[in-house]
Parts: C-alpha cells; structure tokens; sequence
C-alpha cells in the first residue's frame, strides 16, 4: 500500500551526500539509455474568479530503473498575472503547497508514496549540482561565490561544499541587506566560513566557484569579471512561460564548455538565452555537454586553471525525484508509524 511521506520525513531519511549519488546513478542511467524522463512540462491558464491571477501547472516525469521506480511530480500553484513560479500557492493565506509527487513501483505499476514536494525539489536540485561539481571543479578549490539567499541558494550551497570539502569560505550576495546578513546562520558547514558581501562584483571577484540560485530574471552579474579557472553555475532559464536570463551573454560566449543537464529540455522548452547564441554561432554546439555523460565517463570537461567553465542546471527532470524518492521511501516502507492509502482506493478495474 502507498505510503505518506511529508517534508518532514525527507529531512529525516535524506542527506545531501545520499541524493549526490542518487543523481549520479539516474544521470548516468539516462546517459545510457536506461533512464526515461520527459522535457517538463508548463502551462499557465488565468483564474476565472479573478483576472489578475493565473493557474500556473508544472509537471514532471520519469523513470529509474536502478532504483526501480517512476514518479510523476503534478505541480499546482496560483500566481499573479504574469508572476514568477514558485511552489508556494498565493491562493491562501497560509501559502499551502499543493504540489504532489506520485512514485510507482515499476516492478508492479502500483502507487507506493505520495510525496511532499518543498523540501526534495531544493535538495535534488542542489544534489544535481553537487554532481556536477563533482565530476567538474578541481580538488583544490577553497572558496564560493553566491549568489541568493533561499531555499534553491542554502541546497546549492551545502551541495557544492559536500562536493567539494576543501572549500572553506563562502560569500554571498543578495540585494536585500537583511537577507545576506541573515544567511550564514541558515546553513552548519563545518570549517567554511559565510561571509556576507556588500555587491555583486566581490561575490565573484576571487571565487573558484561562481553559484547563482536566485529568482531574478536579470543577469545577476557582469560576465566580464570572470577569470580562467573559475566554474559557473545557475539554476534559471527561459522557458515557453517566462523568459529569465540569469547569466549574461558573455558568460556563455566566454566559457570553454557547457554543461546541460538535457538537451531535449533545451529545445522543447525554448530556452532561448541557450538556442539564440547557438543559432547566431557564439556559441558552439559542440562544446555543450549533457551532464549523464559525465557520469558515465563519455565526455570528461574539467575545470583547470586558465578555463571558464559553466553549468547550466537547466530544468527539473522527473527522474530526479523518482531516484531520490525511492531513497527515502526504501528507509521508511517498513516503519510502523506510516501514515497509508489501502490500495483499494486506489485501484481500479482494468480495461475490458
């Protein structure tokens, strides 16, 4: 029977070095072929009741086999006309999430665990840069730039020091002076030191590593201040529903390789700040990689002394939160305490 599995219980049954590997495993399933996961897919319609809002969709889907397990992620949120997306609903006012994730047995078919989505969406998305990091940045780096304060920031920022325990300080920048000031006591890294920045040019200034994990739809730095040997990351990215630029042009056309986490989402989604410079030849296809490959060992890119390299953590894939799910719900399937859905609300008959 299927099990209920809250935010609660995915801060108690995953850690960040736990969902670093489960992306690993799925990337490189998909990398080999094995992995199925969809371009996500959005959609926004206006509210009846009120013009000034809209119904904004978000759904994921996929498969691990490895992990023996599907997931379909159905995200619902209402924004206001126009908004950026975010997992909170403004319907209500005590902001729920009805966003639910759904992970199928693929031995069976059968529904084993409806899922909270707040907490795991931060962690796999973090734990899918720790990847690349991983696979990317050299040993020897020490020190972070980051930019943004929230939950997508404090997952990539503990991904990045997880993959990399040799970095020991970490600057952060936000325009909100509380926020930035606030940040440090939000995370517990041993041995790295959170210093809050007054602006964005000494968050990158001296960074081996450059992090932006913010909701801005502006470029949130000027890519003429990178230097060979630093790695780029961000998290945002035009789609067919908002159109965000969270790098600038000179950041892609100055760096040696990109890194994608798919391609089909690239074009199915129309991210264009990626597809126009491809298009115009500033940037070449050739030298963007998708991130599965470097799990498998296909393609190695790495961060060397004198390169830019950047990673583009272009989209949420639904076997992201199969692999991970799968985790958690393989710790807590046999628990005495769980809360459940009998099967036989669930089940139906099958076609004549």
């Amino acid at each position: 029977m299927a099990i209920i599995i809250s935010d609660d219980d995915v801060r108690k049954h995953l850690t960040m070095s736990e969902c670093i590997e489960a992306m690993d495993v799925c990337f490189g399933d998909f990398s080999e072929g094995k992995a199925k996961t969809l371009p996500r897919l959005r959609y926004r319609v206006d509210a009846p009741d009120d013009p000034t809002r809209e119904y904004f969709a978000n759904v994921h889907i996929g498969a691990v086999p490895s992990y023996g397990m599907a997931c379909v992620r159905a995200g619902s949120n209402m924004l206001a006309k126009g908004g950026v997306p975010s997992r909170k609903s403004t319907s209500s006012p005590d902001a729920t999430n009805w966003t639910v994730i759904i992970l199928y047995d693929l031995n069976n078919a059968e529904p084993v665990a409806f899922m909270h989505e707040s907490q795991l969406s931060g962690v796999r998305v973090g734990a899918t840069t720790g990847v690349a990091v991983d696979k990317v940045a050299r040993d020897d780096v020490t020190e972070l730039g980051l930019f943004g304060t929230g939950r997508q920031a404090k997952a990539n920022c503990e991904a990045i020091c997880t993959a990399r325990p040799s970095i020991k300080r970490v600057k952060v920048f936000s325009p909100t002076r509380e926020n930035r000031e606030a940040f440090p006591g939000l995370l517990k890294l041993p041995g790295v030191e959170i210093v809050p920045v007054e602006s964005s040019e000494e968050v990158v200034v001296g960074a081996d590593i450059v992090c932006s994990m913010t909701n801005s739809t502006t470029p949130t730095f000027d890519g003429n201040l990178l230097k060979g040997g630093q790695m780029v990351i961000s998290v945002a990215n035009s789609d067919v529903t908002l159109k965000r630029h969270e790098v600038d042009e000179i950041t892609f056309t100055r760096a040696s390789d990109i890194i994608i986490n798919d391609w089909d989402s690239v074009v199915s989604n129309q991210q264009t700040e990626l597809l126009d410079l491809i298009d115009t030849g500033a940037v070449d296809r050739e030298r963007v990689f998708e991130l599965g490959d470097l799990c498998t060992g296909e393609v190695a890119v790495k961060q060397t002394n004198d390169n830019i390299v950047y990673y583009k953590n272009n989209t949420g894939l639904g076997m992201q939160f199969a692999a991970a799910g799968a985790v958690i719900y393989n710790k807590m399937k046999n628990e005495d305490t769980n809360r459940v859905v009998p099967p036989e609300w669930l089940a139906a008959e099958d076609y004549p």
